[in-house]
């Protein structure tokens, strides 16, 4: 079933608060077999309002109003909603007992405002509302011979959340869902660009319901499979068929199938083998000791880090050599090298891991811009380096060539 979100309220409009619900709702609704076909954000303004509901109720057969049902002037939803369905509002006498109580229980009276929110566009179903004043409200509406749903929830997080979970979804059970089954593709070393090339024609899957979505971030793309159908088996069948596809031809880029981030699945990678990491940062500022130790038990392959900023800490901390400094530059092939062979030996773990850069905005020169980082991994094979060519931005740096140390020990330990 199509289902359209509006979410009310001035703050959301203007960046004083994050439009979470949006986010989660797609989210947990898609999860729920249902698909989410449009969203709007609409402020604080009768007509506003009266106008994205008419929008939303002629494009989907469910319609998911947030926000705006608050005891205050600019709380206007529920006034929004009785003139789009041409009703009158109603005071309901055992609602306003449930705002009684929850005052009452903190010891306080009722403020005269909060009799608004005991206020119900006649004909609808009052949803209680476990963590809240305001109730949630259900209606079906009769458009032109076709049947739509309307939730009205609070736009408070926690108590639209609950009502959704507790209250919405058991209401639509009568309702046409299908069947999806997901699945997260975590990639790393390549660019979205280059996998949508490298991945081809997938027309054949994409034409009979599977679907594909490219989801990058600077710790990696993320391809999200959907397979679609009339059973768990079928919809499962669907998505598996695509992801072969993506491995055959992607495989040497794909870390997880199963949403695992990249930090997590080098660190089953170690474990497996049962070998220890140890990392010599320099522009990398310790992301890279941050992402591994994130992931619970990393103790058990992590040996340490270095982050070794300044020359002289690289020399006195990990070995590396003044004259490489002197005649290559603290970023250079020869230093990347040095720091991962020195820290591996210092630290006494299997693999050592280095970063060394010019992260911006300053630093750069023409030989060497801003973006030019060199990464290096050392082990008993040897050692190996890696140039990168980045951007202008320092934090986004950093990010990128967290990653990029990260993918060269995933490379490392399976043979790539």
């Amino acid at each position: 079933m199509p289902v359209y979100i509006v979410t009310v309220g001035d703050e959301l409009l203007l960046g004083d608060t994050v439009n979470t619900n949006a986010a989660w709702l797609g989210q947990r609704l898609t999860d729920a077999g249902l698909a989410v076909r449009g969203a709007s954000t609409v402020p604080d303004v009768m007509g506003e309002i009266v106008e994205a509901i008419r929008h939303a109720v002629q494009r989907a057969s469910l319609v998911i109003v947030t926000g705006g049902l608050g005891p205050t002037h600019d709380d206007l939803t529920r006034d929004a909603v009785a003139e789009v369905f041409g009703k009158e509002l109603e005071f309901h006498e055992s609602w306003f007992r449930v705002v009684e109580r929850a005052f009452a229980s903190r010891g306080w009276s009722v403020p005269e405002a909060n009799r608004s929110q005991a206020m119900v566009p006649s004909g609808f179903e009052i949803m209680r509302n476990d963590f809240g004043t305001a109730p949630g409200l259900f209606y079906t509406h009769d458009e032109d011979g076709r049947e739509v749903d309307v939730a009205v929830l609070p736009g408070v997080p926690r108590e639209m959340k609950h009502l959704v979970e507790d209250r919405l979804l058991a209401r639509l059970g009568k309702q046409e869902k299908s069947v999806r089954a997901v699945v997260h593709i975590g990639t790393a070393g390549i660019g979205e660009s280059h996998l949508q090339e490298l991945l081809g024609d997938l027309s054949p899957f994409l034409d009979h319901g599977a679907s594909l979505a490219y989801l990058p971030s600077l710790n990696g793309m993320r391809l999200r499979v959907t397979g679609t159908g009339s059973s768990q088996e079928a919809a499962g069948e669907q998505a598996a068929a695509l992801v072969d596809v993506i491995d055959e031809r992607a495989g040497r880029y794909v870390f997880s199938h199963n949403g695992l981030t990249l930090e997590a699945a080098v660190g089953q990678l170690l474990l497996e083998r049962g070998m220890t990491v140890a990392l010599a940062e320099s522009c990398t500022g310790g992301r890279v000791a941050d992402r591994l130790t994130n992931v619970p038990g990393s103790s058990e392959y992590v040996r340490g880090g270095v982050v070794a900023y300044c020359n002289s800490v690289k020399v006195a901390a990990l070995g590396v050599q003044e004259d490489s400094l002197d005649d290559h530059g603290s970023v250079s092939e020869a230093v990347a090298a040095e720091m991962a062979a020195g820290v591996r030996e210092r630290l006494g773990a299997d693999i050592g891991l280095s970063s060394t850069g010019i992260m911006g905005p300053g630093g750069g020169t023409r030989e060497k811009p801003v973006g030019t980082v060199w990464v290096g991994v050392s082990d008993a094979r040897g050692t190996e380096t890696r140039l990168l060519t980045l951007g202008a931005g320092r934090e986004d740096n950093k990010k990128r060539a967290a990653t990029a140390v990260l993918d060269l020990l995933r490379r490392r330990l399976i043979g790539i």
